[in-house]
């Protein structure tokens, strides 16, 4: 008899070999229809996978991450089964799943238009709904090559042939199609329902830019026709929010072709990013962090004794001054241990926090390159913390109840909390390690945060905490990290005098908030679709005349406000008022003040909020005391 333990622990009996789907049928009729594959031992199989002896099996259907991702690698292999049936002269490449989708490359003689796609993506249409089984068979290597040659796919051929040989590959196919794979797949076509093909765009072969431009194809797949659907509107919604394309109509910043993936900040982006400057400064006062700056340019020989010169080098701008090598700073963690190394520290001097907006620069590929999102010139919250081993915990735990103050003023609820352990290179004792990620763990828990680990994702000095928001249309974003360094220390000498009078190595704790402010911005403008909140707009109140004859007024109004801190535009031009309050609408901006004869025989303003909200006539005063408060509750 052949024992199956399935993931409720019972254990079910089979006289013999058994399949996958047999397994599914034998438990019910609506699980053997929805199975699309196995998890057998810890590893994903076709449904026709035939298991020989005791084993875990996990029937995974479309309500499971791994058989989402059989729908999607199967849909590629169903577009590139569409294409071949419209284009036959078009030569198959590679088509692996990425994050919500797919995508497939292929070499064919004209570009694919828009109307290509409308054309593939209703030809896989017709071939799900033909529901043809997807069959996986074996073959040897040069057999294989040979198959592909007959074919006329030079490009699968040349993929197999750099296969060792005398190794098997497995094939699939699917009515005329066969692709090469190492699979698993849907049973059928007719699992595949719920796709879109997005975009054409061009890929290299191989990646090398020596080799032919392909054509890539890419396509998203999903579970439900809801799930296709609010995929879609997120990506809508996305496109609405995009802060390259707000960065331009709200006039912030803009990227210039004489320093590409550095940021020209205009006047009203420079003020929101004074704006985040100076809160997390105060936010660093607050928590006991000692403000500090270092130099952009240091010698080579320090990124040699961190290792970053190894593993960053290819990242790093250089350059050269009296026969000495230098490099603009890729991070700021060595500069701190400098300061801190200055001057003779007690263990009644721990913990030490250091915090500094600190310039950066990477060398990034031009290719990765996105608006402000990802720059070659960034600046960073960065701060570290010299500790003891037995300080880990509280300024772990601290660290995470004050990132989450911030997360929440910035407009931030939902954080995603993950914990990254030992990786099997390291360095330290696993006693250590041991304390490490303890007191990581432990930090999260006393703060009430669910959490999830990610085993052998540490760094291989220490383990660390990876924080990452979840925005308003659901997207995620990493930007909070807290890191426990017993390498670095070490490396660069840094040490106290313990209570024995002892010298010992600090911990060192890495720790950033918002990460690269330029980043964060971003993010901020499209969590905001460029609505920031009232503390954090760069204008806060417009006011807007209807006739030349309230401009003194008017400018009294403005004078006030401004002499209270508030940050105001004053629009006194001859244009009808309608046309004021459509062009400072659409700047996003929170308040409108509207002044007539009436407001100003009153004294009074009519106040207009965000959104063509009409908050009625209110006296200055009044005004002032409800955008102080919005300002001072972040609302």
């Amino acid at each position: 008899m052949l024992d199956i333990t399935l993931p409720d622990g019972s254990v079910r009996q089979y006289p013999g070999p058994v399949t996958v789907s047999e397994v599914a049928a034998s438990i019910g009729s609506g699980l053997a229809k929805a199975a699309l594959a196995g998890r057998v031992n810890g590893q994903v199989v076709d449904t026709s996978h035939l298991i020989e002896g005791n084993s875990e099996l996990s029937i995974l259907t479309s309500k499971d991450p791994e058989g989402l991702e059989v729908i999607r690698h199967s849909s590629a292999h169903l577009m590139a089964y569409a294409v071949k049936s419209l284009f036959p002269e078009a030569q198959v490449t590679i088509g692996p799943v990425i994050e919500n989708g797919f995508y497939y490359d292929f070499s064919y003689s004209r570009p694919f238009t828009p109307e290509d796609l409308v054309s593939i993506e209703k030809k896989m249409t017709e071939l799900a709904a033909k529901d043809e089984p997807v069959l996986r068979r074996v073959l040897p290597r040069d057999e294989a090559v040979n198959f592909f040659k007959n074919l006329g796919e030079h490009y699968k051929a040349e993929i197999i042939q750099s296969i060792p040989a005398g190794e098997d590959v497995s094939l699939y196919s699917e009515g005329a199609f066969t692709d090469l794979c190492r699979g698993p797949h849907v049973p059928s076509t007719g699992k595949l329902k719920f796709f879109k093909l997005m975009k054409v765009a061009g890929a290299y072969w191989r990646g090398d830019h020596r080799n032919e431009m392909l054509q890539r194809i890419y396509g998203t797949a999903w579970e439900s026709k809801d799930a296709l659907q609010a995929y879609l509107t997120m990506l809508e919604e996305s496109e609405k929010r995009d802060h390259r394309r707000l960065g331009r109509e709200l006039d912030l910043f803009h990227i210039d072709e004489h320093a590409p993936g550095l940021v020209f900040w205009h006047p009203h982006g420079w003020t929101i990013w004074q704006g985040v400057e100076q809160y997390m400064r105060q936010v660093y006062q607050d928590n006991g962090y000692l403000e500090v700056k270092g130099p952009q340019v240091i010698d080579k020989t320090l990124w040699e004794k961190t290792g970053h010169w190894d593993k960053y080098r290819d990242n790093m701008f250089t350059t050269e001054s009296e026969k000495r090598d230098y490099a603009l700073k890729p991070m700021n963690c060595p500069g701190h241990i400098l300061i801190f190394k200055q001057g003779i520290k007690s263990y009644r001097d721990l913990p030490l926090r250091y915090g500094e907006f600190g310039q950066c620069h990477r060398n990034e590929p031009s290719g990765g390159l996105h608006g402000i999102m990802r720059v070659r010139g960034f600046t960073q919250d960065d701060g570290h913390i010299f500790c003891t081993e037995d300080q880990i915990l509280q300024e772990c735990t601290n660290f995470t109840s004050l990132l989450q103050k911030v997360y929440k003023d910035f407009g931030f609820d939902h954080i995603i909390y993950k914990v990254a352990t030992r990786p099997e290179q390291r360095i330290g004792s696993d006693e250590i390690w041991d304390k490490a990620e303890a007191a990581l763990i432990h930090s999260l828990e006393v703060s009430g945060c669910q959490y999830e680990v990610s085993p052998g994702d540490g760094a291989f000095y220490g383990p660390k905490i990876e924080y990452t928001l979840k925005d308003a249309i659901g997207r995620q974003w990493q930007c909070g990290t807290i890191q426990v360094d017993f390498s670095m220390p070490e490396r660069l000498g840094a040490e106290y005098v313990a209570l024995d009078s002892s010298r010992q190595r600090p911990v060192m704790l890495h720790r950033a908030i918002v990460g690269s402010l330029e980043r964060f911005i971003g993010i901020l403008i499209e969590q905001h679709a460029g609505a920031l909140p009232t503390w954090l707009a760069p204008v806060q109140v417009a006011i807007l005349t209807i006739t030349e004859s309230q401009s003194e007024y008017a400018q009294d109004v403005a004078k006030m406000l401004k002499n209270q801190g508030f940050r105001v535009l004053l629009d006194v031009n001859n244009e009808k008022i309608t046309y004021k309050i459509r062009t400072h609408s659409m700047q996003k901006l929170p308040f409108l003040l509207v002044i007539g004869d009436s407001e100003k025989a009153a004294g009074s303003v009519a106040v207009r909020a965000r959104g063509n909200v009409d908050l009625g006539v209110m006296s200055t005063a009044e005004f002032i005391q409800k955008l102080q408060s919005e300002i001072d509750h972040k609302t």
